[in-house]
């Protein structure tokens, strides 16, 4: 089974898990994420690669197998609205809005760039994007808002807030969760993406946050604690998220900052560090990228993306010589 770009899962069957074909390619569409926003970050020169990395498996379920939503339609009022709290981890959400067909893949390579609708934070304006965002601590009362308005306007919709672990240090965080736990929204679930660093360090240097199950519950929440990388936890953790009654439900996401890159991987250098050309290369290949055959689609990507036939192969020349020099 083969997601193409547009394309969301054939079956979404609730009331059963995914099968083993869908869950190979979900995990396909991830790396193919990665690997994309990888290229769009190394173009603009900067951007957070870290944090889009650790959040790409938890989107990739949302999008291709849990949200109600309509890439033709980003308006449609009966959708489900999900909210990137952590908005300098914008990469990965336009890799994914784009991979869905919100807009062109081509638009991925002004990322940055002036006059561009996909800046280095998400704001209103870029299609399937419900909030404008930077400061951080600001998404749960924003989706708090949203939730409560649909109950007044007795709208069925779910809405889905992504954290990040350092994001819940922020106060407005907890005067959010106090609330939601008041109105017993259960049409809201969190997801913290718990990736262990925040900005240049980790986060228990910076303010320790455990016990943050204990926290959660503590406001009213119930609480999900998944492998953030696991396909299959995180679709059944949503689908528990769907069915709870009463209360809010978040789910605390344990992820690996950079994940699939291994000198990315729970590098703090990485947070908001771009690539470099040559180091793209070797990530492109750790991420599953082949000069030739059926590996190699991410050659036919960056020409969607807009890139050059040269740079492409320079790139494809660099994945070969190291190849070559680990032989």
């Amino acid at each position: 089974m083969t997601i193409v770009r547009r394309q969301a899962l054939l079956t979404n069957n609730l009331s059963n898990g995914l099968s083993k074909d869908e869950v190979v390619a979900l995990k396909r569409v991830a790396q193919r994420i990665r690997r994309n926003l990888l290229v769009t970050v190394a173009e603009a020169g900067s951007g957070h690669s870290g944090g889009s990395l650790s959040e790409t498996d938890i989107l990739t379920t949302l999008y291709y197998s849990i949200l109600t939503h309509d890439p033709q339609n980003p308006s449609l009022p009966s959708r489900d609205r999900f909210i990137l709290s952590k908005a300098h981890a914008c990469p990965a959400l336009y890799t994914v809005l784009a991979d869905r067909g919100y807009f062109p893949m081509s638009d991925l390579s002004s990322f940055r760039k002036i006059d561009s609708h996909l800046q280095g934070h998400t704001r209103i304006g870029t299609p399937g994007v419900e909030m404008s965002g930077g400061s951080l601590g600001m998404g749960l009362s924003f989706g708090i808002g949203i939730a409560l308005a649909a109950r007044v306007d007795s709208k069925n919709h779910n809405t889905y807030v992504l954290l990040g672990d350092g994001e819940c240090d922020e106060g407005q965080i907890w005067e959010a969760a106090m609330a939601a736990s008041h109105y017993k929204l259960d049409t809201i679930t969190a997801i913290v993406d718990r990736n262990g660093i925040q900005n240049d360090r980790f986060t228990s240097e910076v303010m320790e946050l455990e016990p943050l199950a204990q926290k959660w519950r503590a406001f009213g929440w119930r609480v999900l604690t998944v492998n953030g990388h696991s396909v299959p936890a995180l679709y059944k953790a949503f689908v528990q998220a769907k069915q709870t009654k009463g209360q809010p439900t978040v789910i605390i996401a344990k992820t690996i900052k950079g994940k699939g890159v291994s000198f990315m991987e729970n590098n703090p250098g990485f947070h908001g560090k771009a690539p470099s050309w040559g180091e793209l290369a070797i990530a492109l290949a750790e991420l599953g990228a082949k000069p030739e055959g059926k590996d190699s689609a991410w050659k036919a990507d960056m020409l969607t993306m807009g890139y050059s036939p040269e740079r492409i192969s320079s790139i494809s020349n660099a994945i070969v010589q190291m190849k070559v020099s680990q032989t």
